[in-house]
């Protein structure tokens, strides 16, 4: 695969929109202008079900407030008459992507475009891939305007969408960061880029997980449930239970065998259950957090007897769901927090997309000629011992011109 999307990518750079047509017909089966007229968006809007409208703005209202108040501040401040701080600019143009594969991510238009514009971001431009004729799903056109717009729609996907985005097509304006999820050849693309220097990206995320750590006061048919509803994300999605309790194994097998018979993907939740899914069985609710930690979850629920004070105690995990009426699906369409998370252990070391991921922070330093008086002798000391002389020169000129007015 890595090979594959290296192709691609550099058919991309090389041959701009003409590569992208054709990747375009050979994976999306769509021959035609890969931009979205501008009139489309609008239009989704005013052709939408009312309570799905209802729903899009009570979600975007929602995740608006969570990450407004999540948003950096800027700050200065000053020292021995110096003067510094740090301050926030947004990224000048961001490229958003829309799986719309085996499902249309409609909740993920909100997720990203609504912290990129309270960031400020001067231009969204947004990807999603085209069905075999050339349309895309109107309920993401939707609830893209509703979260705030994007500047541009294209119908394109895959990693030639990604390459598009980061090159920069005659169609395509290259982009200075790429967010959203997809599947593995979308992170891959992503992955590439990022590393070539092309662009920024969010995070690698894909395929989904779900962790949840449970004792004997937990529901099964709740458990079951949260289960189910992130195996039917992907055939490659991970669910996991995490218990000391062997009566509630017992209880949730019984639960899912109900509920992944009446479930409407039922072929894709057997295949991610048969192939990822596992009932992890430990000694305590501490060895339960020792391995919730240990495998750094995308989505942790705990549904404990004091949930609050076991999720005190977890360091890694992309969001944590505490107790038993919040699940995971409460968190993919409006709880707040983003959807966009950690995946594969990477909530070791990374957090799920926040509105800071849109702002670029700037340090800034003034120093008068006392204060740079007052430091000038550790620069003094620090050049000499690097064998930097130059560094400590930069400093003393602008004092007396001698290297005795600094010492």
């Amino acid at each position: 695969m890595r090979d594959a999307v290296a192709d691609i990518l550099a058919a991309v750079r090389e041959e701009g929109d003409d590569a992208l047509r054709r990747f375009t017909r050979r994976f999306d089966h769509w021959d035609g202008d890969v931009v979205v007229d501008s009139a489309a968006p609008p239009r989704a809007v005013e052709a939408l079900d009312g309570a799905l409208r209802t729903a899009l703005e009570r979600a975007e209202e929602q995740i608006r407030w969570f990450h407004e108040r999540s948003r950096p501040r800027d700050w200065s401040d000053a020292r021995d008459g110096a003067r510094m701080g740090v301050r926030h600019e947004p990224v000048r143009r961001v490229g958003v992507y829309i799986p719309a594969g085996l499902s249309p991510l409609v909740s993920t238009a909100l997720m990203t475009i609504v912290p990129a514009r309270i960031a400020g971001v001067d231009e969204i431009v947004l990807a999603t891939p085209p069905r075999a004729d050339g349309s895309v799903d109107a309920n993401i056109l939707a609830a893209a305007e509703i979260a705030g717009g994007a500047d541009r729609y294209l119908r394109m996907g895959g990693a030639q969408a990604i390459a598009a985005l980061a090159h920069g097509t005659s169609s395509v304006p290259a982009c200075d960061k790429i967010v959203g999820p997809g599947n593995a050849y979308v992170a891959e693309a992503k992955q590439q880029v990022a590393m070539a220097g092309l662009c920024g990206i969010d995070l690698l995320a894909g395929p989904t997980e779900v962790a949840i750590v449970a004792d004997d006061t937990a529901d099964p048919r709740h458990v079951a449930a949260d289960l189910v509803a992130q195996a039917e994300h992907d055939p490659l999605a991970t669910a996991l239970l995490i218990t000391p309790s062997t009566t509630l194994i017992d209880k949730v097998e019984v639960s899912l065998a109900e509920e992944v018979a009446g479930t409407r993907h039922v072929d894709r939740v057997r295949e991610s259950l048969e192939g990822q899914g596992a009932a992890v069985l430990v000694d305590d609710l501490a060895q339960a957090v020792d391995v919730a930690n240990a495998w750094a979850a995308e989505h942790l629920e705990i549904q404990t007897v004091e949930p609050d004070a076991v999720a005190s105690r977890i360091r890694a995990a992309g969001t944590v769901f505490i107790g038993s009426m919040t699940p995971v699906s409460l968190g993919d369409y409006a709880a707040g927090p983003n959807h966009t998370l950690p995946t594969s252990g990477t909530a070791r070391f990374t957090g799920g997309l926040r509105t800071d991921d849109f702002l670029v922070p700037v340090n800034w330093v003034a120093y008068d000629r006392e204060s740079l008086a007052d430091l000038a002798p550790v620069v003094y000391a620090l050049g000499e011992a690097e064998d930097l002389p130059a560094h400590a020169r930069a400093a003393f000129v602008r004092l007396d011109g001698e290297e005795g007015g600094i010492q």
